[in-house]
């Protein structure tokens, strides 16, 4: 009932230039390889999207609204 999770791996390719840039970037980091920091990079930008609420169009109104009230809209 204990088992640990094991995370699978998937590869990816990534053009030559840019892991070069990478490589140079996470010199004296505590990052390992260019995979550890490209998968702190992209979790960072999943958590960052996931965390985003869009307006709905209810929203929307409601600030194009008070942009006219305003006098910032006709």
């Amino acid at each position: 009932m204990g088992e640990e999770k094991e995370e699978k791996f998937k590869t990816i390719t990534i053009p030559a230039s840019l892991f070069k840039k990478i490589e140079e970037r996470i010199k004296g980091t505590e990052f390992t390889s260019v995979a550890s920091y490209v998968t702190y990079v992209l979790r960072e930008v999943v958590e960052e999207e996931e965390e985003e609420v869009p307006f709905s169009e209810e929203d929307e109104e409601k600030v194009k609204e008070r942009l006219k009230a305003l006098g910032y809209l006709d």
